[in-house]
């Protein structure tokens, strides 16, 4: 069957959009593809700084013939719905219509439409121009006299279409004056002459030949394998960074990985500060020696084949590298000659949002906030007051203005160098963490205390202002604020009863639910925990922990299958009757079997234990104590007749039920557990 051949080349595409690009060229020509009946058999999708290309194989050279009814008014409908119906469908009067007879709805009018399939070829003249004029890009630049917008300006575009033993045909169509054709263009430098090509197969090859690696994957590989082995070599190993890496791989069409170095001077500065200034400035990855230290070199990615073993490329980079660690070494040594608390006053003239107040205020909620918090958590009050006055004074410094990444990083460093004890140091470097879902949590109690006061201050702030997230918008990172707060509790099992108004609770709730989804838990069994009020984090992921090994015994599984019945029966019943049954009128002396009264012993015995376990906030025991109930549960629906014809008989089975049913919530809302 035929495949398409469709490059887009142009000016360089910024490495960050790349990927995603591929993926949109690839979603969007496969989606018009399908609708307009084409279905194909596979495609894939690359990207080059230069090109975006799509294969799409297995095509069929025509689109099927189609047959369709539309529904019409029913027979008799006003003369304007009539004619309304005549425009959609396409017909000239009413006869052409068929008539279908509905037993409660009557006669209407039914147009069968047909559609005659299109070939291919003529189908994608149509569809590749409407790909590349609604292309959504992140951003992009008009350019040209055609009125295009594109990232950047396109230059030639092949597009062909045809079966593997056949000589493809091209595609043809415009975008913005560029007509579509079989001609691409290698590497820039190495080869940058013109190549006719046919189908993939050959498109691919011929890139190849003339230096251009087409899948961004394999350009990564590459500049991996290259690296490790050249670090290899030396006694070297790279710090591998995943995000520079698809960065690079996004600069190069050739991958040519060469090793540099700078002064031994330079490692006196903090290795932050070196890796953050070879990544931002050169795209660079940095190295680390034998000893796990890091070495005075470094690895580049060229972009083409050096005629002198790359002496002149190393000697660009090393003196653009120099001239930045100089800069970042002036930055500091003088920071250094000041204290952090220097740079407090200057937090005055920040504003850290206009119906917050400065940043200087913010730190003063952080050290009342902190000191309140410090108890809870086991750390010094006056070591968590300190440390959150300092948390944010490295914002102020040269190093942190240069590469705002490093804040909190660089305040450590310049705390130790001021004789502040270590605790109040790294709580000032660990105050923002987690980052993410994969950065670690503080675990020190000081750390821990001024990271949950900058979170929660950031939330209750923002709430009180109602700056709250809404669908996929969150521009102050509040959503992974809370969860910050959720991974510092539960990671490091600490009690710690949220004391926020009831809507930032709810917020916190819905975080928590989908934290503990990602870990594996079931939703339902989240939402069993759960009520408005439930504030300590800890306790409700560990009932949720114990509600799950419950359900997944045999014990657990009869005793939900018991209480779903007995919770059918009860809602069924008080439906009939029109009232609730409350389970505290539940006489002995009513009960006429031994199966209700090992019932009712059995719950009486439960309800107390499981309530002094849920006080005790043992819910891992609450549970196991629910656990009990499973034989007298299945014993009295094998033996007992709830809806007795004696009409108190009944009323006392249902209250005895409802007794059921309040001692299981005391531990979870078993409604709620599907199952």
């Amino acid at each position: 069957m035929p495949e398409l051949l469709l490059e887009l080349f142009s000016e360089e595409i910024p490495a960050r959009f790349q990927r995603r690009a591929a993926e949109d060229l690839k979603k969007a020509v496969t989606d018009a593809l399908v609708d307009a009946g084409l279905l194909y058999e596979g495609a894939r999708a690359f990207v080059t700084p230069r090109r975006l290309a799509l294969t799409v194989a297995g095509i069929p050279a025509r689109s099927p013939d189609l047959k369709e009814e539309k529904k019409g008014p029913r027979v008799g409908a006003p003369q304007a719905a009539i004619d309304g119906f005549l425009k959609s469908a396409g017909l000239a009067s009413i006869d052409q219509a068929k008539i279908t007879s509905d037993p409660k709805k009557g006669d209407s009018y039914v147009a069968v439409i047909e559609k005659k399939g299109a070939a291919a070829a003529k189908l994608l003249a149509d569809i590749l121009p409407r790909v590349i004029d609604n292309f959504p890009w992140a951003k992009s630049m008009q350019w040209g006299h055609g009125g295009l917008t594109w990232v950047r300006p396109i230059r030639a575009i092949t597009a062909t279409f045809g079966a593997e033993h056949d000589e493809p045909v091209v595609i043809p169509f415009t975008a913005n004056t560029i007509t579509s054709g079989q001609t691409t263009y290698g590497h820039r430098f190495l080869a940058p002459g013109a190549i006719r090509v046919r189908r993939f197969d050959d498109y691919a090859q011929s890139l190849e030949r003339a230096k251009v690696v087409l899948d961004l994957d394999r350009r990564k590989d590459i500049i991996r394998a290259d690296a490790d082995n050249l670090a290899f070599a030396q006694g070297l190993s790279v710090l591998h960074d995943e995000g520079l890496l698809e960065e690079v791989a996004g600069l190069v069409e050739w991958p040519v990985v060469m090793m540099g170095s700078f002064d031994q001077s330079f490692l006196e500065v903090p290795e932050e500060v070196i890796i953050a200034t070879i990544r931002a400035n050169q795209k660079c990855f940095c190295l680390r020696d034998s000893k796990g230290s890091l070495a005075n070199r470094f690895l580049l990615t060229a972009n083409n084949l050096a005629t002198d073993n790359g002496v002149t490329i190393v000697a660009g980079n090393e003196r653009v590298i120099r001239a930045r660690l100089s800069d970042a070494k002036f930055f500091y040594e003088t920071d250094l000659k000041l204290p952090l608390e220097h740079g407090l006053p200057k937090l005055e003239e920040s504003v850290f949002h206009a119906k917050l107040g400065t940043q200087f205020q913010r730190v003063e909620r952080l050290v009342k906030l902190a000191a309140e918090i410090a108890p809870k958590v086991g750390a010094d009050v006056a070591e968590a007051k300190r440390a959150a006055m300092l948390a944010k004074a490295d914002l102020t410094t040269g190093m942190v203005g240069e590469f705002p990444e490093l804040q909190g990083v660089m305040g450590r460093y310049y705390a130790l160098a001021q004789g502040e004890p270590a605790a109040i140091a790294n709580a000032i470097a660990e105050h923002y963490k987690p980052l993410g879902p994969t950065d670690r949590v503080p675990t020190e109690p000081v750390s821990i205390a001024v990271a949950l006061a900058d979170k929660l201050d950031l939330l209750t702030g923002f709430w009180a202002i109602d700056e709250k997230p809404t669908g996929s918008r969150d521009p102050f990172a509040l959503r992974r604020a809370a969860l910050g707060v959720i991974r510092i509790v539960t990671e490091n099992k600490l009690t710690f009863p949220l004391a926020v108004e009831p809507d930032l609770l709810a917020f916190f709730h819905d975080r928590l639910k989908v934290s503990l989804r990602d870990a594996g838990a079931r939703h339902d069994l989240v939402d069993a925990v759960l009520t408005n009020d439930s504030n300590d984090i800890l306790e409700i992921t560990r009932r949720v922990e114990a509600l799950s090994a419950l359900l997944s015994t045999e014990d657990g599984k009869n005793l939900l299958t018991g209480y779903k019945r007995a919770a059918n029966i009860l809602a069924a019943e008080e439906k009939k009757d029109g009232k609730s049954y409350s389970g505290a009128t539940a006489s002995r002396e009513v009960f006429t079997l031994d199966a209700e009264n090992n019932l009712i012993n059995a719950i009486e015995s439960v309800d107390a234990a499981a309530a002094a376990k849920v006080k005790a906030n043992d819910y891992r025991a609450a549970i196991a104590a629910l656990a009990t109930l499973r034989a007298p549960v299945d014993d009295f629906f094998e033996k007992v007749l709830v809806n007795d014809k004696d009409a108190a008989i009944r009323s006392n089975r249902l209250h005895l039920l409802a007794a059921l049913r309040n001692t299981m919530h005391l531990v979870a809302d078993f409604s709620k557990i599907g199952g």
